[in-house]
């Protein structure tokens, strides 16, 4: 089998859009997915071995003209990844295949400086560095245009009453810019994160064959510092070969942006229910065999993305056990569950931000599902300002064989007949205490809160 493609084959090139999937729509939606795929991992590992060449050129062990063969080939020419990824049988990695092609293509007068002194590991472990760090700039796009779009709704809705839920059942009396509000300091504690291991995290790697570095002679140090310069990454104390912190710090903050996505989504599609209907996606999806369906098919897909993060995070901490200088298997496992982290979460973050961007609201129907108690919501209210003649015990007995006692519309009518109640409280007062705009709390400061933090990130990522 060829161990690379000949550049006359138009089929090869790694800067062709990989075939689209079955589930790629749904489940690798967004910017994401072509930052992760075959070509993007084949373009990374490219790239480390041309940077790597320029660096060493640098030092003085290649020759500048070998360096920029190298770069050129690496740049220009076309490669198979379906030829590399099986030629990696052989080896266990598909860095030996690649290497081979490259030689190959690069002509006899540089081939020997092609992956001169290093190993496999150093050239995969670098990509996936370009990968994430690549990856991750679509992500945090997405999610910080899903947090300005509940920026958005904190502050349209902040004064929108709906019942607060609790185990499922209303509780108290909120506003739906506090629920887009909670959202909002999520996703924009998500983006804070993401941007700091985008930042932080992707770092070169460079060791040789057990991590000393000896295959560079004494320029081994500052080789890793020019190879980093080259690719702008961070220049790591040591080789990290088998020291997997890194991804370990990655895959956290990538499950916890996860679990906020699917929090948000999930509640969409709580709110969205027939029976609640506060909610609805601007484009709703149908069902195959009932027309009156108006299904909320963005919060469910990113509910779907988000929720394969917390295997995927599993499989990369359980991966960090390696033995000694190289790893017997631990470094392999790591490969697709870090693409398909990648990609799931940023699937997630694209759906969650074309479900909010789009989100209608119906305040009307918020305000009647509010009142469906009658006042009930208010119970603790109205416990509470009997408490100081009565005693809490026995105001909260009377307050609940009110609640309990007849249809919801009554509440007002049976706290008013009750001559305890009447001895302390006035109808007029009863009927302010039952008012739900009149028991919300903090709730303007806690939205102010989140605004002013959000603003100031914003402003922050302007400089």
């Amino acid at each position: 089998m060829k161990p690379f493609s000949s550049p006359s084959d138009p089929e090869s090139t790694i800067d062709d859009p990989e075939p689209v999937g079955l589930f790629d729509p749904l489940l690798a939606a967004g910017g994401v997915r072509a930052a992760v795929d075959d070509r993007a991992w084949l373009r990374a590992m490219l790239d480390a071995e041309a940077a790597l060449a320029r660096a060493q050129a640098a030092g003085g062990s290649v020759p500048s003209a070998a360096a920029e063969a190298i770069t050129a080939t690496a740049r220009d020419h076309r490669f198979d990844p379906a030829a590399i990824g099986a030629g990696a049988t052989g080896a266990g990695n598909p860095v030996v295949p690649l290497v081979a092609a490259l030689r190959a293509a690069v002509g006899p007068d540089s081939a020997r400086y092609v992956h001169a002194g290093a190993t496999s590991q150093d050239i995969l472990d670098t990509a996936a560095m370009l990968v994430v760090r690549r990856a991750l700039g679509p992500m945090l796009d997405d999610v910080r245009r899903t947090a300005s779009a509940a920026a958005r709704l904190a502050a349209t809705h902040r004064d929108t009453l709906l019942p607060a839920r609790t185990l499922l059942q209303q509780a108290l009396p909120t506003t739906f810019g506090l629920v887009a509000a909670g959202w909002l300091t999520a996703l924009d504690t998500a983006a804070r994160r993401l941007g700091t291991v985008r930042d932080e995290v992707p770092a070169v790697q460079l060791g040789g064959a057990a991590g000393t570095l000896a295959a560079f002679g004494t320029d081994g140090p500052a080789l890793v510092n020019r190879l980093a310069v080259e690719l702008d990454l961070a220049a790591p104390q040591l080789p990290w070969h088998t020291d997997r912190s890194r991804l370990a710090e990655l895959a956290g903050v990538l499950g916890g942006t996860a679990g906020s996505i699917s929090k948000i989504a999930r509640d969409v599609t709580l709110h969205a229910q027939t029976e609640v209907a506060e909610l609805a996606e601007e484009r709703p999806g149908g069902s195959s065999t009932l027309p009156h369906k108006r299904n909320p098919v963005a919060a469910v897909t990113a509910v779907a993305c988000a929720d394969q993060a917390p295997g995927l995070v599993a499989t990369l901490l359980a991966a960090m056990a390696q033995e000694h200088q190289r790893a017997a298997g631990g470094w392999h496992a790591e490969w697709r569950a870090l693409r398909s982290l990648l990609e799931s979460v940023g699937s997630a973050a694209y759906w969650l931000r074309t479900c909010l961007e789009g989100l209608r609201v119906d305040a009307v129907r918020m305000r009647a599902n509010l009142d469906l108690t009658g006042g009930g919501l208010l119970a603790e209210r109205v416990s509470g300002a009997l408490a100081g003649q009565l005693g809490r015990h026995r105001a909260n007995e009377i307050v609940k064989v009110a609640v309990t006692g007849g249809p919801a519309a009554g509440l007002a009518e049976r706290l008013a007949a009750d001559p305890q109640v009447s001895a302390v409280l006035t109808r007029a007062q009863l009927d302010e205490l039952l008012d739900p705009a009149g028991y919300l709390g903090a709730y303007r400061e806690l939205i102010d809160r989140a605004l002013r933090a959000h603003r100031s990130r914003l402003t922050q990522e302007d400089r």
